[in-house]
């Protein structure tokens, strides 16, 4: 880890704005896209975005901090706050959210890098998981913990444990297996022909 220099203005300590962390996290997306995350330095960061290294690891301490801070950032869709009052609506809803995102080229690379840096880093992994991934599943558990008590849904449902990889392939592969994005219409036709039914399939 690099310190800030004692000879640093003191005006430069200060928390940085919104706006310049934005022209940081983004100058951090670009880089991962187009280098992925191994290759990926704080000083290309840092040149980047027309910054001083030590005012990146002042903010984040060093790569990991930045790299996932920016990716909290960058990602356009959450479904935490999602309680349409039945299943099939909140479904829909997640849908509609994904199918509003454009998947870029940018995003489709972002995905490759981060997916083999975290075969490569475990320590990495365990953190966009707690940062990024266990909030959305836990969003998942309690929109299903709602269908079970209004009756939706069996309590001992096989598939439930299942619902974030059946979104997430929905999601994120159609594209390279159709090579076209997945769209609201066919994210809710997922829904009402595979995920659906699939969670209301009873236990064995």
């Amino acid at each position: 880890m690099t310190p800030a220099s004692d000879s640093e203005p003191r005006l430069r300590r200060s928390r940085l704005s919104p706006e310049r962390e934005i022209e940081l996290y983004n100058a951090t997306i670009e880089l991962l896209s187009e280098v992925g995350y191994e290759a990926m330095t704080m000083d290309a960061v840092a040149a980047r975005a027309h910054s001083s290294k030590a005012t990146l690891y002042r903010q984040w301490q060093g790569k990991p901090g930045l790299v996932i801070a920016a990716l909290k950032h960058h990602k356009p869709v959450t479904i935490v706050d999602i309680d349409t009052g039945s299943l099939r609506d909140d479904l829909y809803e997640i849908a509609r959210r994904h199918g509003t995102m454009a998947h870029t080229k940018q995003d489709a690379a972002l995905m490759s890098g981060m997916t083999h840096a975290v075969r490569n880093d475990a320590e990495l992994g365990r953190a966009l998981r707690t940062a990024l991934v266990e909030p959305e599943n836990e969003a998942l558990g309690r929109m299903l913990a709602r269908a079970v008590e209004r009756g939706e849904l069996a309590a001992d449902v096989p598939a439930a444990r299942f619902l974030p990889h059946l979104i997430a392939g929905a999601v994120f592969f159609r594209e390279m297996i159709d090579g076209e994005p997945a769209d609201e219409a066919y994210l809710r036709d997922a829904i009402d022909s595979v995920i659906l039914p699939a969670l209301q399939a009873p236990a064995r």
